[in-house]
């Protein structure tokens, strides 16, 4: 397994006219040989002769024939690919053989990995990335490690385990092999760091998210490793004022109130807001407690929590709508509807708090 020969072997001419040939020779692992098993049942003509064969070949598995792969190593018998990544050990020599000086002479080692992101931004600050991994080689990885190593203002969890018997299992079993032309979908959610929390403007701003840090097997164990530039989200545009739940149950009785809590946040980095609350009805939600109360002013960048009570009329799922805010100093109303949803059932099912 431990054996190692050297292989040269001759690429195609360069695109440059002034470059005729490039050779490389490159330290190579070999490789386990590999066989096509032939069988049949016994009832069949041959019998046990193909099965016999088998046993008696020196290539095959003993007690495993059938395998394809089997104990003997063999030689490459030509260069190979080398893939983004991938460690290996090589000379290369290019020779110019006009009377031209070349410049800018450029290797380019092959794309192993497609690396996909989705940005999903939360109410409440979160951040949700979703990377889809593909495998576009010919052969099989293992994927050894898959990590989101965020920014600084962000910490990180991994969303591709789940708790089974008081130990993590990984959401992909023991399937860690990515089959050729494969793709594998990873999740990680970023929260901002108390320190960040609290500063609306900063957070609101933030683009770079952090960069993936894949590392995977090949063969008879080459590792690769990749690493991705720093990954960017479309930053939420909130406008000055951000109305968001902090909390809100899942389920509730039909015309049984329940309730929610709001924060409200001054985006803006420079204005105090005076804001006024209003609540307005609608065909299945219903607001208790008084209309177009004064909240007070709020400064720059930062935020009040405010607990509402309301009822719904409708069964199913309800949308919660209607909440005006008024800046009185620009006279400008923020509206905000369908910012949440509760799934509202009769009061004869009993509903767990």
């Amino acid at each position: 397994m431990d054996c190692y020969s050297w292989k040269r072997g001759k690429r195609r001419k360069a695109c440059f006219l002034s470059l005729n040939l490039t050779s490389m020779m490159r330290l190579t692992k070999p490789t386990l040989f590999t066989n096509i098993p032939v069988t049949c049942e016994e009832k069949d003509l041959p019998g046990d002769l193909f099965n016999q064969l088998m046993r008696d070949d020196p290539s095959t598995v003993n007690g495993a024939e059938v395998l394809m792969l089997g104990e003997m190593l063999t030689l490459p018998q030509n260069f190979g690919n080398i893939f983004l990544g991938e460690t290996f050990s090589s000379y290369i020599s290019v020779h110019n053989d006009s009377n031209q000086v070349v410049k800018d002479i450029l290797v380019k080692v092959l794309k192993p990995l497609d690396v996909k992101t989705k940005f999903y931004n939360a109410e409440t600050d979160e951040v949700f990335l979703e990377a889809q991994i593909q495998n576009i080689t010919t052969s099989p990885m293992f994927m050894e490690k898959v990590s989101l190593e965020p920014s600084i203002m962000y910490n990180v969890t991994e969303l591709n385990s789940v708790s089974q018997a008081g130990e993590c299992v990984s959401t992909f079993r023991s399937r860690a092999y990515l089959q050729p032309m494969d793709t594998r979908q990873y999740l990680y959610c970023l929260k901002p760091k108390k320190e960040f929390a609290e500063k609306a403007g900063i957070i609101k701003g933030v683009t770079v998210i952090g960069k993936l840090d894949i590392v995977w097997k090949t063969n008879l164990g080459e590792r690769g490793r990749l690493q991705t530039s720093q990954l960017q989200r479309m930053a939420p545009g909130y406008g000055d004022v951000r109305l968001s739940l902090e909390a809100i149950p899942d389920t509730v009785n039909l015309e049984e109130p329940f309730h929610i809590t709001c924060k409200i946040t001054n985006c803006s980095s420079e204005r105090t807001m005076d804001l006024v609350l209003e609540m307005c009805n609608t065909n299945s939600i219903h607001w208790c407690g008084i209309s177009g109360r004064q909240l007070g002013k709020l400064h720059p960048s930062s935020s009040l929590c405010l607990a509402l009570t309301l009822l719904s009329s409708v069964q199913g799922l309800q949308s919660i709508s209607g909440l005006r805010l008024t800046d009185t100093f620009l006279k400008r109303t923020y509206e905000y509807d369908d910012i949440a949803q509760v799934c509202v059932v009769s009061s004869a099912i009993k509903v767990e708090s």
